[in-house]
């Protein structure tokens, strides 16, 4: 088995701790809120960033670029001597891919030595996460790095993302309802139920009405979409915008109705978390499809 290490962006919203544990490398987006630019090693606690969303603050966010990309990537090739299998946040929601790929293509002219190989997740928050998981766990398990890019461009589009919000506001300002939409569906209670597409895009499935019937449509649609990858779920991801204990009713949700046994619950991560907003529960798992 050829050496290498598994890298990825802090849009996994990968816990510290796992991070640290499984010998991950990443690369960070940064946001602005209140004048301030946070990133990876400078960071606002994540509870105190929701604060200031509820307070009114609107965040942003600016991607990962080339050459920032190539310093990282510079950094652990010569801090581990070894090959690096990159796994990026959506191409359909952030350039960071693109500044990913154009770093591993420099790299590989200056270090003919080594493989940096850009793997486009086509995923978003922990469903990226749970690529990484699934990543680590092949590795782990012997395959090369070869071998596990390949799997991943197999089997990514079977990281299926539900998510609802609590507030349609965030999502106008991000260009995913309009206007008359975020007002009328503010005024009824109606909340959406949104997915990531195969290309990788924020796309809105339906709306109920009401918080509790929202958190369940999620599980609804995980027993429907599950299909014959069921028994391979035996790690379900969930994110949330400060509400561990809708994530916690979520997970015990799934727990019930499939059997499952071990989460991984983490906060939606304030680049993601600007754009999505305070009270948004997203559900990851293996599907048939998204």
């Amino acid at each position: 088995m050829n050496r290498y290490m598994i890298t990825t962006d802090n849009n996994a919203d990968l816990p510290e701790s796992y991070i640290q544990e499984k010998g991950l490398g990443v690369m960070s987006l940064s946001y602005t809120i209140d004048g301030e630019t946070y990133e990876r090693g400078h960071e606002l606690p994540v509870a105190e960033f929701y604060a200031k969303m509820r307070a009114g603050s609107l965040p942003t966010t600016a991607q990962v670029n080339p050459e920032d990309a190539k310093s990282v990537f510079l950094e652990l090739l010569k801090e581990h001597q070894c090959d690096l299998l990159h796994i990026a946040f959506s191409s359909g929601l952030s350039g960071s891919y693109n500044s990913a790929r154009i770093a591993a293509r420099e790299l590989a002219e200056e270090y003919p030595d080594h493989k940096v190989v850009v793997i486009d997740s086509l995923c978003a928050s922990l469903g990226e996460g749970l690529l990484v998981h699934k990543a680590w766990c092949n590795r782990e398990n012997g395959m090369s790095l070869e071998e596990n890019a390949a799997w991943i461009e197999d089997h990514k589009l079977n990281l299926v993302h539900n998510f609802t919000v609590d507030d349609l506001f965030h999502l106008h300002r991000g260009g995913r309802v309009s206007k008359t939409a975020a007002i009328l569906g503010t005024m009824i209670n109606l909340k959406p139920i949104l997915h990531v597409d195969n290309e990788g895009h924020l796309i809105l499935l339906s709306k109920v009405r009401g918080r509790k019937k929202s958190l369940i449509a999620l599980v609804d649609s995980m027993e429907k979409q599950m299909g014959s990858l069921r028994d391979q779920n035996d790690i379900v991801f969930i994110s949330h915008g400060d509400c561990q204990e809708e994530a916690q009713f979520v997970a015990d949700l799934v727990s019930e109705r499939f059997g499952i046994g071990s989460f991984l619950i983490n906060y939606v991560g304030p680049t993601i978390g600007a754009h999505s907003g305070p009270g948004t529960m997203a559900l990851f798992y293996l599907g048939e499809y998204r």
